[in-house]
């Protein structure tokens, strides 16, 4: 199995955008991509924190350009973005 862990700051006031484009994307990328799904939380310091889980690296790297509009709408919500890789 194969995880990324993401952190995001967002616009205030843009967080419910953020959330509701975050879950399109995420059910897309599990239809179309085969991902074992993610889980998208608010952290007590502000910032939000999803990870995802997939069967292997090779199988995230191909998954790409699932819902540009989605990703549109995440992308304008965010001040930025860090990621953390772990295979297991």
């Amino acid at each position: 199995m194969f995880a990324v862990i993401y952190r995001w700051r967002l616009h205030e006031g843009k967080e419910q955008q953020f959330a509701s484009s975050w879950h399109r994307m995420t059910e897309e990328i599990h239809k179309r991509c085969g991902s074992y799904g993610s889980r998208l939380h608010q952290a007590d310091d502000g910032t939000w924190v999803a990870y995802a889980r997939w069967p292997d690296a090779a199988t995230r790297e191909r998954c790409q350009g699932v819902d540009p509009e989605a990703l549109s709408s995440m992308r304008e919500a965010m001040q930025r973005l860090s990621l953390r890789f772990d295979a297991r």
